[in-house]
């Protein structure tokens, strides 16, 4: 098993300059992962640093909460593809989930969806704040919107990545074309496995180098 094709290697952090965005794009290369995730402000730089690669750009959009305005999404995603990204990790708006608003949900993800065209669109759903019919319920709606992913985090939130919502998950999904990834506290390559063994297609991590070196992470997001 080739744990590197499997990584969005992945740097979000609001102190992140453009030279770390360089060494990321280089570390990528060199450990040939499936892709690159950024923020969309480093989107252009990404495609620049990758332009004679088969490594993907990802860039999150309505991150890290997913409360701003869909028209928000929409232009970040679509500035994001101009900009060279292959595939765009947005948040859902995860309080009108907790409202029980969910045509609001829906709208917010179908919105963005209807820009990608061929770009692969994952939802983050941010388990860590929510409860398992929250989970299966935001798994419903994105997957009915055409969502390529459900995707378990940012990272930013109070918790990551958890098997037994990944199991929720899964249950969701079922014979759907619809994949999983798990990002958020995935830093060594004995966790990487438990959550490729459950089904899960992608890893969002910043801890790739440690994964597939098998050497202890020095991340701490």
């Amino acid at each position: 098993m080739q744990l590197n094709s499997y990584i969005d290697h992945t740097l979000l952090k609001a102190t992140a300059t453009a030279q770390d965005i360089v060494e990321l794009c280089e570390e990528a290369k060199r450990y040939k992962f499936y892709a690159v995730c950024v923020n969309s402000c480093y989107v252009k730089l990404a495609k620049a640093q990758l332009n004679n690669s088969n490594i993907k750009i990802c860039s999150v959009v309505g991150f890290p909460l997913g409360a701003m305005s869909t028209k928000a999404k929409v232009y970040e995603a679509k500035k994001a593809i101009e900009d060279g990204a292959d595939e765009i990790d947005m948040v859902i708006n995860v309080g009108l989930l907790k409202s029980k608003d969910f045509d609001g949900v829906w709208k917010d993800i179908e919105a963005v969806k209807r820009i990608m065209h061929k770009s692969v669109l994952k939802v983050i759903l941010e388990t860590c704040y929510l409860e398992e019919l929250e989970i299966i319920k935001a798994s419903e709606l994105a997957i009915q919107c055409g969502a390529d992913f459900i995707k378990t985090s940012t990272g930013f939130g109070p918790g990551g990545a958890r098997i037994e919502d990944v199991q929720i998950m899964k249950n969701v999904v079922g014979s759907s074309r619809t994949k999983i990834k798990a990002s958020g506290g995935i830093r060594d390559a004995q966790t990487a496995l438990k959550y490729i063994k459950l089904g899960v297609e992608r890893l969002g991590t910043s801890s790739g180098i440690a994964i597939i070196t098998d050497k202890p992470s020095n991340k701490n997001y």
